[in-house]
């Protein structure tokens, strides 16, 4: 009999799947090597699965109260669709192929696939009022699209101009990123922002 504290084999599959992934990508030393792992993990995500994202995400915002809403709606929606349509562009046109830069910080990517599976399993969203299921693996893409951006991309999780609550935004200055919230998720062991290459913004 299976009590609480054990996963159903469901969710054991999807621990499995997640871990595994993870240490396909922790096995990339170039961005294009690392690219073309992404481009395959992300063609295992069916339309459905895509749908799905997209109804979360807009659950998601809705949320948000005004003006806000509308101010930061496209900057999500470009860091999670927009990654994807890009990521799958490059991938199309042979692009990774010649990249064999190497990435550029390798410590803080490992670290970042070390992460990925507890991640993924952090949140419990049973109890959400949302009309489909949201699984593990689906957050996994989340973690897919920041790993494009901040690894081969070398930009930060959160697009250029996207706003913060009080004020605050992500800049860009003479090829570098900052972000003046960057260091305050450090408390928060699976968020992007503790892998972001952009620069914590000095406060003043």
């Amino acid at each position: 009999m299976m009590t609480e504290s054990e996963p159903s084999p469901r969710e054991g599959g999807e621990a499995d799947a997640i871990t595994q992934m993870a240490r396909r990508m922790a096995t990339a030393v170039t961005k294009g090597e690392l690219g073309l792992i992404l481009a395959g993990e992300v063609d295992r995500y069916s339309l459905e699965d895509l749908q799905t994202l997209g109804g979360r995400l807009y659950a998601e915002m809705i949320r948000l109260p005004e003006p806000y809403r509308s101010r930061v709606s496209p900057y999500i929606t470009e860091q999670l669709f927009g990654a994807h349509h890009h990521l799958l562009a490059m991938h199309r046109s042979g692009r990774f192929l010649s990249m064999r830069e190497p990435i550029t910080d390798r410590e803080t990517f490992l670290g970042f696939c070390t992460m990925i599976p507890d991640g993924c399993f952090r949140y419990d969203e049973t109890t959400e009022r949302i009309p489909f299921r949201f699984t593990p693996r689906h957050r996994a893409f989340y973690y897919l699209m920041s790993a494009f951006t901040m690894f081969v991309l070398d930009q930060p999780g959160h697009p250029v101009g996207m706003p913060f609550p009080g004020g605050f935004q992500v800049e860009e200055r003479n090829g570098s990123f900052y972000c003046l919230i960057r260091d305050r998720e450090k408390e928060v062991p699976y968020s992007i922002c503790n892998f972001c290459p952009a620069l914590q913004t000095e406060e003043g």
